[in-house]
């Protein structure tokens, strides 16, 4: 079983990533390889809304010169999925949000690529403003019906300087209990697989308020 760690800092080894090293850890401790994936120190534009995805259904968002397209191939063969985010004004990096836009609209329009997948959403704060990036996240994880482990309080770790959240014994504990019920949540999907029988995916239906 393999997860999938998003880190949305533009700093590689900040509070972010130690934040997901954190629960990658108790992911291996149970035989979950983890890879972690750079984003926030990349280029990547945003999404144009085009719906080209959509009419192709083939997986890819039609803006290449970047790793977006990759990444998405990335999500389909992972069984979890963690994203991770600094906070930028009470809100999640502006890079992470444009590669999630694009490859979340994607797998959308995939045969529901990441259903049923384990996702879960971590984030790195000074202060404050640490709720409302977390819940940006999550609303990712719950428009592709993504199952969602959690912790003993929400999944917000606390510092400035790179490796201070460290310092941080209650969001230190969060973590690590985000990824042991991950790692276990992952686990009843794998083996719950030939044993009960999922519902069946629905076609979606899409409502406008002005018509």
């Amino acid at each position: 079983m393999k997860a999938l760690a998003f880190n949305g800092s533009p700093n590689k080894e900040g509070n972010t990533y130690h934040a997901i090293k954190i629960v990658a850890a108790e992911l291996e401790k149970k035989g979950i390889e983890t890879e972690i994936v750079h984003v926030g120190s990349k280029v990547i534009r945003g999404c144009s809304a085009c719906f080209e995805c959509m009419k192709n259904k083939n997986e890819q968002c039609v803006f290449t010169g970047d790793e977006v397209n990759e990444w998405i191939q990335k999500m389909k063969l992972a069984d979890g999925i963690i994203l991770g985010s600094p906070v930028h004004y009470s809100a999640i990096g502006g890079t992470m949000k444009s590669f999630l836009d694009r490859s979340f609209f994607v797998t959308g329009f995939s045969d529901g690529m990441l259903r049923h997948k384990v996702g879960a959403a971590v984030v790195a704060v000074r202060r404050s403003g640490g709720l409302p990036a977390f819940e940006q996240l999550n609303n990712y994880l719950c428009y592709s019906e993504m199952l969602i482990p959690t912790s003993n309080y929400w999944n917000v770790i606390h510092g400035l300087m790179p490796g201070e959240a460290l310092n941080d014994e209650e969001g230190v504990q969060i973590m690590r209990v985000l990824g042991k019920n991950m790692a276990w949540l992952m686990k009843l999907v794998e083996n719950g697989k030939d044993k009960v029988v999922p519902p069946e995916i629905e076609e979606k239906c899409f409502m406008n308020f002005i018509r």
